[in-house]
């Protein structure tokens, strides 16, 4: 039986959460690339960025009393979280000196380099990232629909679906997304199974999914490659749609970490021996995602309609959603842009069987559902939420343990000798005193194996 503590809430940490788990020395690494340090300037809360600004080209340290007069007493909360994020992302370093007074100093590295993103002035490569011209050139169009397939691949792959038309995934991808939690691998049945992890990840909105799923493949890396991989990956995201970039620039580690992004559709290379890659819109927007102010209700319409009948209503042609909506439906029949599906106990059952709660399904159904039912209070109607809630209550009313049986005894005092002695160290899982039957707990087994031989008459 699935576990309930397990149905926890998926923790999508933002650029500022992802680097706080990293170590200090990663962090000034990684303030060595001028890219880093604008995509970590870009996910600051305003008034931190507007801290930096006014010491960025100042090399003394600073008082915290001095910084504090910068910011009226109303705004004293913001004032205290703008300072605690630069000094947990190391950007300033605090000290004491003499008496208690603390004071606050610039990182050297991150303030060099972001004076070298915001006013250039850094060194000259020999092959600069800038656009070039090829034979295959590839345009916008291309590189949306290149994308849009690789990434719903993925999904897909999650949702079991068997898609045609497409190369489907990697073991590296599988193996990111079973380390996750997103999918569990059953070896009995060799295949695999959504947890109620991978369906809330499957209801974020892309950018925070490809986000989400690089996190997870970056804490998988050795530190030295962690530093290159995540400067590439900031450094694409300041890259320009539609233009072609060398890679010949790139280090090894950095090159490897490509052909992920190619997979997954972050990156287009037309072969593995191409000599310029196209960054997709993925890589290029990831910046809404790392900075925690990306907005999920703006991508998703609705399409679901529900009735009271427990029938489903979904209008879309999307093969993605109707394999979402197939997660905990019985699909009934499909027509071009309109699917019928009905929701039943044994589906909505099997679909909590792979740890996805009742919440979750109404909060798709919810967020899903289609503009004219929006305009109704409840969205979904109670009898529906509440009847789901009642099959999650059903299945996690029971508690699946492992035990032994031990019948036929020849006597009822020798029964209850045994009964009382299981009972009293909590090995006793279940008993039924007129028909002499009683189960214990497999750990407890041996116990009361011993016990029964020592006091068993002879």
């Amino acid at each position: 039986m699935t576990d309930i503590s397990k149905k926890k809430k998926l923790d999508c940490k933002d650029l500022y959460g992802y680097l706080l788990t990293l170590s200090p020395s990663s962090l000034n690494a990684l303030y060595n690339d001028p890219f880093t340090c604008l995509a970590v300037f870009r996910g600051l809360p305003e008034l931190a960025k507007h801290y930096i600004m006014r010491t960025l080209f100042t090399n003394q340290s600073l008082s915290d009393a001095f910084v504090l007069s910068w910011c009226k007493k109303e705004w004293a909360k913001d004032h205290i979280e703008a300072v605690n994020k630069l000094k947990g992302l190391h950007i300033w370093v605090s000290f004491e000196i003499g008496t208690p007074m603390l004071r606050y100093e610039f990182n050297i590295t991150f303030q060099t380099n972001l004076r070298i993103g915001l006013c250039g002035g850094g060194p000259v490569q020999a092959t600069p990232l800038k656009a070039v011209e090829e034979k295959h050139a590839r345009d916008v169009a291309f590189l949306d629909n290149y994308s849009k397939e690789r990434w719903e691949c993925i999904l897909y792959y999650m949702t079991g679906s068997q898609v045609t038309g497409n190369a489907g995934v990697s073991q590296d991808v599988a193996r990111v997304l079973i380390n996750a939690g997103l999918l569990i691998f059953d070896h009995q049945e060799q295949a695999t199974c959504i947890t109620s992890s991978g369906f809330q990840f499957l209801l974020l909105d892309t950018s925070s999914q490809v986000w989400y799923f690089m996190v997870q493949h970056l804490n998988s890396m050795e530190p030295e490659i962690l530093v290159q991989c995540l400067s590439f990956l900031f450094q694409t995201s300041f890259s320009v749609l539609g233009k072609d970039y060398p890679v010949n620039d790139l280090t090894e580690a950095q090159f490897s970490f490509l052909q992920l992004l190619r997979e997954i559709g972050l990156a287009f290379q037309r072969k593995r021996k191409s000599k310029r890659f196209y960054p997709t819109r993925l890589a290029i927007n990831l910046g809404s995602a790392v900075t925690g102010n990306s907005d999920s209700s703006s991508q998703q319409q609705g399409f679901l309609v529900v009735e009271t009948n427990y029938r489903v209503y979904a209008y879309t042609d999307s093969v993605l959603h109707i394999a979402l909506l197939s997660l905990f439906t019985d699909i009934k029949a499909r027509f071009p842009s309109f699917t019928v599906a009905l929701l039943s106990r044994e589906s909505v059952q099997q679909a909590l069987a792979c740890g996805i709660s009742a919440e979750q399904i109404i909060d798709f159904l919810k967020t899903r559902a289609h503009s004219q039912m929006t305009t109704s209070s409840p969205i979904i109607a109670s009898t529906i939420t509440d009847q789901i809630k009642l099959w999650e209550m059903e299945r996690d009313r029971l508690r699946y343990s492992q035990g032994v049986l031990y019948n036929q005894f020849l006597s009822q005092s020798d029964f209850e000798m045994l009964r009382k002695f299981a009972d009293e160290k909590n090995h006793l899982l279940w008993a039924n005193n007129q028909k002499r039957l009683m189960v214990v707990s497999k750990s407890g087994h041996e116990d009361v194996k011993k016990y029964w031989k020592r006091n068993k008459p002879s």
